[in-house]
């Protein structure tokens, strides 16, 4: 305890100057301080000011090139043509896919199961320059890869009344 006691009176007694500023208040810790602030300023403001994206925003994209991804990209269908209905069709060849692209069009063929065919096997025109709205390719859910089109509701009609085991197929107009 006395040494403690002598300390004590030793550091009353002690005249010296202090240092100022201390060992951690220097000047390279302040300047990278300084710098750590403004970054998370920067950063605050540019999350601030950033418009908020709505998942439910409609879907626009242009018609040159082909879709960007090789999902299902919401951002690169079509809009609906007024009178119209989207229909998605897998098609019997799906290396078909790769020669069309959204904003395109095609002629849809049906080509119905052996056992429904009619003699000739000719197959069915179900929809004339219809518009490729979307190139569903990979895994996308149930549908897998096929091809979004609008089509009339007629048309749609006949394209879903086709029976089980029909093989579609496209001939590319554009």
């Amino acid at each position: 305890m006395r040494t403690r006691a002598r300390q004590r009176a030793a550091a009353e007694e002690d005249l010296r100057p202090a240092r100022w500023p201390p060992h951690w208040l220097r000047r390279a810790t302040l300047l990278r301080l300084a710098a750590v602030g403004a970054l998370l300023a920067v950063a605050a403001a540019i999350l601030w000011s950033a418009e908020p994206v709505s998942p439910c925003a409609p879907a626009t994209a242009s018609t040159d090139g082909p879709s960007p991804s090789p999902s299902v990209s919401p951002s690169a269908t079509l809009t609906l043509p007024a009178g119209t209905v989207g229909v998605p069709v897998r098609l019997a060849d799906p290396a078909a896919l790769t020669a069309v692209r959204p904003g395109a069009r095609v002629d849809l063929l049906a080509v119905p199961p052996a056992g429904v065919q009619k003699p000739g096997g000719e197959p069915l025109l179900l929809a004339g320059r219809a518009l490729v709205l979307d190139v569903l390719t990979g895994d996308a859910g149930e549908i897998g890869a096929a091809l979004y089109l609008a089509l009339k509701p007629a048309q749609a009609q006949a394209t879903i009344a086709q029976p089980e085991g029909s093989r579609f197929a496209i001939v590319v107009r554009e």
